[in-house]
């Protein structure tokens, strides 16, 4: 029972809540992020660069057992049984993963703004002193000592 009752402490803390609501937002945003590269940034630049479809950009590193090439999609090589290397499957990563650093990038910056940018708190002003004869802690106010009846300034 308590290697249950350990778990159920560690499932319930804040940090562990948090990390998991992290990863499912982080999820989220990387399909976002992979939308945008492959249907809005690439296909402008694929135009750019002479109609190439990055998507589709590989190169044949052994035929395909089923099919000879050539090849029109990735997926007609994998068919095929073609061994691929997906040049342009790694520039749509490349650019999803630079879209993202860049936005946690942004993040964290606006996040330490936030913490320089906290004024620091004052510390509060003293509600007691000390009695100078018997050195015991006396409202501020008291204009006698409650322990040893002494006068104080």
């Amino acid at each position: 029972m308590s290697i249950l009752k350990e778990f159920k402490e560690f499932a319930v803390k804040g940090n562990v809540i948090d990390l998991a609501v992290g990863v499912v937002i982080g999820g989220a945003f990387g399909s976002i992020v992979k939308s945008l590269v492959d249907d809005v940034i690439m296909p402008p630049i694929g135009l750019l660069v002479g109609n190439v479809d990055f998507a589709n950009l590989f190169l044949v590193l052994k035929e395909g057992v089923k099919q000879a090439g050539p090849y029109a999609s990735v997926a007609a090589a994998k068919q095929a049984g073609a061994v691929t290397m997906n040049i342009g499957l790694f520039i749509n990563s490349l650019v999803s993963f630079t879209i993202v650093a860049f936005a946690i990038f942004m993040l964290v910056k606006a996040i330490n703004r936030l913490k320089r940018e906290a004024p620091a708190e004052a510390p509060a002003a003293p509600a007691t002193k000390e009695c100078r004869y018997c050195l015991s802690s006396v409202p501020l106010k008291a204009s006698r000592c409650p322990c040893c009846t002494s006068q104080l300034d």
